[in-house]
């Protein structure tokens, strides 16, 4: 996620779109008649602004929530194998009964017999001298069980710290996610607080850069010289343009920046960590001066935001809060390093 905010040319979200949208949010609290109400500059500055402090807990909220959805494909999967080994015990449970069914019979119930079908299993673990004193058919089959009784324990363990895990990452997920929707509640009650006359001059404004940038998020085909899986990835971007932007977002209505890239690459095949950081780290890195078409472009730093080279000096992203995906120069916002799927 990305504010694309540079000292020239200023951001250009579609902040009077975002604004009319809030029509619903309550305006800022009344200030002191000697207050001045701030100029369209200064609400534009304090939205940027708002918008640049989201973006930190954006990627970590996206991050926490892989990590959260890779913690519950753990515990699902623990659930099963301790069921399975459930299973196991009362089958070895069952077969172990008729042999303490025939000693008592015979008037001879060896007290280590008694000892392993304890409903409590403290009460035999770590007694295996016991088994000496069992025939060997006995002996085999209740190694056998204490054998599964300790799987089952460390398993039971293992389940219990992952659940934790996942607990702390629901906790974790949805701080973050409260971080986000503050800022934005901010940025839109500042945007709610303008009059329509104002709200059409920030949107002139906002057309104005997008003109001066090169910036359009119109439909339109790709005719570069991108080839293969790279060509492939920049199709289905181009197939997104006009969708919205949405933190969190992986498609298929709506992307976040690091979600957009994501997707692209996956419809050709190629599998990316889910943030921008992330994928940083897992790139091959490359050059300004060596861009290919398909390559991942980072702005501003390693973790902020991010989208996919075109060619010709331009790429293709989702920019932030109010705006949809569109291309525009690599230039326009402040280049900081690339990689290579």
């Amino acid at each position: 996620m990305g504010t694309h905010r540079r000292p020239k040319p200023p951001s250009r979200a579609r902040i009077a779109t975002l604004g009319m949208a809030a029509g619903a949010v309550s305006l800022l609290p009344t200030q002191s008649q000697a207050a001045p109400n701030p100029s369209v500059d200064e609400v534009r500055k304090q939205v940027e602004k708002l918008y640049e402090e989201a973006e930190a807990p954006t990627e970590e909220y996206n991050g926490v929530l892989e990590k959260q959805q890779k913690l519950q494909d753990e515990v699902d999967s623990a659930q099963d194998r301790l069921a399975r080994k459930q299973q196991e015990i009362n089958e070895l449970r069952e077969k172990i009964g008729p042999l303490a069914a025939e000693q008592y019979r015979t008037g001879a119930v060896d007290p280590s017999v008694q000892l392993f079908l304890s409903s409590d299993p403290d009460d035999y673990l770590g007694k295996a001298e016991a088994l000496g004193r069992t025939s060997d058919r006995q002996a085999s089959a209740l190694r056998a069980l204490e054998s599964k009784q300790r799987e089952l324990a460390q398993e039971r363990a293992a389940a219990a710290e992952q659940l934790r895990s996942l607990q702390e990452a629901r906790t974790k997920a949805k701080e973050k996610k409260d971080q986000v929707t503050a800022k934005l509640t901010k940025a839109r009650k500042l945007l709610n607080s303008l009059t329509a006359a104002q709200r059409a001059k920030m949107e002139a404004d906002q057309e104005r850069d997008d003109v001066a940038a090169g910036t359009s998020d119109a439909p339109a085909s790709y005719n570069g010289p991108a080839s293969g899986r790279a060509k492939t990835a920049i199709e289905f971007a181009y197939a997104q343009l006009g969708k919205p932007y949405e933190w969190g977002s992986t498609g298929p209505n709506s992307y976040d920046c690091s979600g957009l890239v994501g997707a692209a690459w996956r419809s050709a095949g190629v599998s990316l960590p889910r943030t921008v950081k992330q994928m940083y780290d897992a790139g091959r890195k490359v050059s300004q001066a060596d861009l290919q078409p398909g390559d991942i472009i980072y702005w501003y730093n390693d973790s902020q935001h991010n989208g996919m080279y075109i060619g010709n000096g331009k790429a293709i992203h989702a920019p932030r809060t109010g705006k949809n995906i569109e291309i525009t120069q690599v230039s326009y916002m402040p280049f900081y390093a690339a990689s290579r799927p």
